[in-house]
């Protein structure tokens, strides 16, 4: 499907109203290869919705559940505020880049991982805790990272 049909069926899908901005961008990354949102599909919406691009771009990279980066099946971003902070979560980056192979930024060959860093995901009380798409894991340490990672790639949750 091109992008200009996955635009217009999520339009169509959310309703052609401007407070539905956010659901539609989220509908158009939950249906764009490589987990993201388009910069040219900014532009359909911002035509679309009659909104200036300056708003539908700064509501894309505002919430972190958005991305116009490509990111990987699985998004895996690291809570960086203080308490995670302080409670190790530089060195649950130093584990999640080793066990992937990658850098935070960067996504995996085979397009299932990305690592991202992100404000706080209101688990304080699980630090160090990252969110992996909607779902939140905490009180990490290797072991618990290496059992996500594996049963993520058997497709599990």
């Amino acid at each position: 499907m091109n992008l200009q049909q996955i635009v217009s069926d999520a339009i169509d899908k959310k309703g052609n109203t401007k407070d539905k901005l956010i659901e539609i961008l989220l509908e158009i990354q939950s249906r764009t290869e490589g987990n993201y949102v388009p910069t040219e599909s900014l532009k359909m919406v911002s035509e679309s919705l009659d909104i200036p691009l300056s708003k539908v771009y700064g509501v894309a990279t505002f919430y972190s559940m958005l991305s116009v980066k490509k990111r990987g099946k699985y998004a895996i971003q690291i809570c960086n505020s203080a308490p995670c902070y302080i409670s190790g979560s530089s060195d649950i980056v130093k584990i999640f880049e080793e066990v992937l192979g990658i850098k935070m930024g960067e996504v995996t060959q085979d397009g299932m991982f990305s690592l991202e860093y992100t404000s706080c995901i209101g688990a304080c009380n699980l630090a160090p805790a990252v969110k992996i798409n909607d779902k939140v894991y905490g009180n990490l340490d290797r072991n618990k990272i290496i059992e996500i990672i594996a049963s993520l790639r058997k497709g599990g949750e």
